[in-house]
């Protein structure tokens, strides 16, 4: 029996194009003020769901503009056909006017922040790279992991420039890798998919031993970054909790677990995206609450 499918309405329509499921990965944003201890400081709460709100609107209208420059190869694909534009369901001239009025929209709420200078521009960087990533970079090999992990790095960033926080060198580091390190890994996964070549060009680039050696400079890197972080007694942004380190420098381990899960899975072909490892994988989020808490308890108590 034939399945049959439903027609979505225009405001339906709409929202699957603005990709709101995405929208987990803009929670990055908090993980700055979290660790320096002001979280809970109302203007600091408040810059953030500012940093969160303007980075969810301008993903979705980057999603959408995407969507309109690739709608005939994803008519051709087996699964991106569903989306709303190449399904028909969203008029290209609707969608056009939505992506520019969330554009605008990402950059007037990133002025609600007390000097909006440092969100404003890396919403701009972030927008600059995504449609240079979309239009060429997105081919180009190596170059590619490199933007893709740069969008996580400037969702962190902005969490810190929207409340004007200094933040750790070995902070940066982590999170850059730590992106490189998830990045790589769902490219080793595609890579051993039947149909690598169609749903990803660049991935004839790379080949499985490259891939798992690109995959264990990361994750070592992100490692050794974290150790440092969590050890540095100088750290920017930490001086509330160095009283008594013990939790942060237990939350080690967690991170090194986490890792090495993720690692395994990735190297055996089951490599997922970031926002499906938060919301589905129990291991990854029992892992992502251990060290969640063990930073609260030194920070927060």
């Amino acid at each position: 029996m034939s399945r049959v499918t439903t027609a979505r309405g225009p405001v339906r329509a709409l929202l699957s194009a603005m990709r709101p499921s995405q929208w987990v990965k803009n929670l990055i944003v908090v993980v700055a003020p979290a660790a320096a201890g002001v979280l809970t400081h109302h203007d600091v709460i408040g810059h953030t769901a500012v940093a969160f709100g303007a980075f969810s609107l301008l993903a979705s209208a980057l999603y959408i503009m995407n969507d309109l420059r690739d709608v005939e190869a994803d008519r051709a694909h087996p699964t991106k056909r569903a989306r709303a534009i190449a399904a028909g369901e969203l008029a290209p001239s609707t969608a056009r006017a939505a992506a520019v009025v969330l554009g605008a929209l990402a950059f007037v709420l990133g002025l609600l922040v007390r000097s909006p200078g440092e969100l404003e521009w890396t919403l701009l960087t972030y927008a600059v790279l995504t449609i240079a990533y979309n239009v060429r970079l997105k081919e180009v090999a190596v170059v590619e992991f490199a933007i893709v992990a740069s969008g996580f790095f400037l969702r962190a960033l902005a969490g810190a420039a929207a409340s004007h926080l200094a933040v750790s060198k070995w902070f940066l580091v982590v999170i850059s890798f730590g992106a490189l390190f998830l990045v790589v890994g769902k490219r080793s996964a595609e890579l051993g998919t039947a149909t690598a070549g169609v749903t990803r060009k660049v991935l004839s680039e790379y080949t499985a031993r490259f891939l798992e050696s690109t995959l264990t400079l990361a994750a070592s890197v992100a490692v050794t970054g974290y150790c440092l972080w969590a050890f540095d007694t100088s750290a920017q942004g930490l001086s509330t909790l160095r009283n008594d380190a013990f939790p942060v420098h237990l939350s080690v381990i967690p991170v090194v677990v986490a890792v090495l899960y993720i690692l395994r899975g990735a190297l055996a072909g089951e490599g997922e995206t970031p926002e499906h490892l938060i919301l589905h994988n129990r291991v990854v989020q029992a892992l992502g609450l251990a060290w969640a808490l063990l930073l609260a308890w030194a920070v927060y108590r």
